[in-house]
């Protein structure tokens, strides 16, 4: 097969929906073992053209980004206008997997598309305009896709309940697990314990409400909160013991979740968590929001905790350090089951299928 792979979003930061889908890509180009040939395109700026390459180097695709001024107007339109048809720039291809960044016409060949929630639809104040306006173009294709990924069980029950797509037509593909992501190696230092989570900053990630149960454990444990500036009204996380580290790269993310007391994610809603699993796999307690979007990131090894009660949070990290050795052998082992190589093959075989 000829793949057409949308890796717009790539031009920018990486957050959790850009690491699945270079995480994504690392595993098709595995499981593809040179039979098909993949084709990764992007109209970016400048700046998103240098960033994307940077992001894809060493994998074994070919690139093919159209640099333009006011990329995100080019791609807008682009999407309404419903042309020109993509095969004009990328010549003719079999698959055509777009992200929620733009829906690019096409004359032939499967549609496919990948849905990580639908959080701006359930819960739009959570979320800017433009995401709401980008999400909206992406809903509405991904109802006339062949292929629907999921990146959970339980999105993909909301796709079928809220936008009606047939459960035949959908395909799970949890994330996986990069191997920077492992219990050996360096840990961060720190003058005292620490609790660590990783969020961006944004009303659904509920940090406020994890700054207030910190304020309830009266022990010598700090917070560390990894992620960068996000949107809406911000927390206050100018307070003792509260130490904002900003964007970290992988390598330093590893030496932080091994050198944590215990990693806690009190988010409010997710499509599936992928800070959850990626603590576990290094070895870290974890305390999990109880919201069932988070169960199966979560399984039986993280302490679950309900995510608008400071009292419940601040009583699961008391749990989980009492329970820490048990916690960290049932993580591991729990973090096993999720690799990108498994999400290429889930990718290969829906399309092939189909």
């Amino acid at each position: 097969m000829r793949i057409a792979f949308d890796v717009s979003p790539l031009s920018h930061e990486r957050t959790g929906v850009n690491n699945y889908i270079r995480g994504s890509l690392i595993g098709l180009v595995e499981a593809a073992g040179g039979r098909h040939e993949i084709v990764c395109f992007a109209p970016t700026s400048p700046a998103g053209a240098r960033t994307i390459a940077d992001a894809l180097a060493g994998l074994d695709v070919e690139l093919r980004t159209r640099r333009l001024p006011f990329a995100h107007g080019w791609r807008t339109a682009w999407s309404r206008l419903g042309r020109p048809a993509a095969e004009r720039w990328l010549g003719r291809f079999d698959v055509l997997h777009f992200q929620q960044w733009m829906t690019p016409p096409q004359r032939a060949g499967l549609r496919s598309t990948m849905l990580h929630d639908l959080v701006p639809l359930r819960f739009p104040e959570w979320t800017t305009r433009r995401t709401r306006s980008m999400h909206r173009l992406q809903y509405a294709a991904a109802r006339g896709c062949d292929v629907v990924f999921v990146n959970s069980e339980f999105t993909g029950s909301d796709v079928v309940e809220r936008l009606g797509i047939a459960r035949e037509r959908l395909r799970v593909a949890h994330p996986g697990v990069d191997p920077v992501f492992r219990a050996d190696g360096e840990r961060a230092e720190a003058e005292r314990p620490y609790v660590l989570t990783v969020a961006t900053l944004e009303p659904r990630k509920n940090l406020g409400t994890l700054v207030a149960a910190r304020r309830l454990l009266r022990d010598n444990l700090s917070l560390r909160i990894v992620g960068g500036a996000g949107w809406g009204e911000q927390p206050e996380l100018d307070a003792p013991g509260v130490v904002r580290l900003g964007r970290v790269g992988d390598e330093e993310l590893a030496r932080l979740y091994r050198g944590a007391a215990c990693v806690v994610y009190p988010s409010r809603f997710e499509g599936f968590g992928m800070p959850i699993v990626e603590a576990m796999a290094c070895g870290a307690p974890v305390v999990a929001s109880a919201h069932p979007s988070m169960d199966e990131a979560a399984g039986d090894a993280a302490v679950r905790a309900e995510p608008e009660s400071a009292d419940a949070i601040a009583a699961g990290i008391r749990e989980a350090l009492a329970r820490a050795d048990e916690l960290r052998a049932k993580g591991i082992e729990h973090a096993r089951r999720f690799t990108w190589r498994a999400v290429g093959a889930v990718f290969l075989d829906a399309w092939e299928t189909a």
